[in-house]
């Protein structure tokens, strides 16, 4: 036998990522990391995103990163879902945080935005979509709204050094000093 100790690699932090209402303009700038990209996939997992092809949030996440704002009942059940699962989560740009351009329909309500869409603005055949169609709310509200957010990270989208730093920080486990790296709409 060898008096050599064997050691375990430590467990990679299990992060998702999701989209809700919202352009994708978040996604893009975590992407604009670049290579960083690398040092990052050294450290965590990641478990469940547009990124990837798992297509059911897993039980047990550390960090989920949340781009979009809540306006329909599947934006909503998996929002719940997602907090349900997750032990910190962070609500990453304009949208995520305020509810931003989705959010400007609030003011016009969601039939009158349906009608527009469906009605209105097409010249053959309009109608409602026969296949399924979430049902829009309401009123499109921003994630904190819905259920409790542990980081916010505005911008429109929020710059790739700002991502990076959040995430590091929170790897680290310090608290990352959001705001002094974005603000809103930058």
């Amino acid at each position: 036998m060898s008096d050599e100790t064997t050691s375990t690699p430590a467990a990679k932090v299990k992060v998702a990522t999701v989209w809700l209402d919202g352009c994708s303009g978040c996604h893009m700038s975590f992407l604009d990391i670049d290579e960083r990209l690398i040092e990052l996939a050294g450290r965590i997992e990641l478990v469940y995103s547009p990124l990837v092809d798992n297509k059911v949030f897993p039980e047990a996440v550390d960090v989920t990163i949340v781009e979009g704002a809540v306006s329909t009942d599947e934006d909503l059940a998996k929002i719940r879902k997602i907090r349900a699962h997750t032990k910190t989560l962070i609500a990453l740009g304009d949208c995520a945080v305020t509810s931003n351009v989705p959010g400007m329909r609030n003011a016009i309500g969601a039939e009158p935005v349906l009608r527009r869409a469906f009605f209105e603005n097409v010249d053959l055949q309009p109608q409602t979509p026969a296949r399924h169609l979430p049902t829009l709310l309401e009123r499109v509200r921003p994630v904190h709204e819905v259920v409790p957010v542990d980081v916010f990270v505005p911008g429109c989208p929020p710059p790739a050094d700002a991502i990076w730093r959040v995430l590091s920080d929170l790897l680290d486990g310090k608290t990352p000093p959001v705001s002094q790296l974005t603000r809103f709409g930058a």
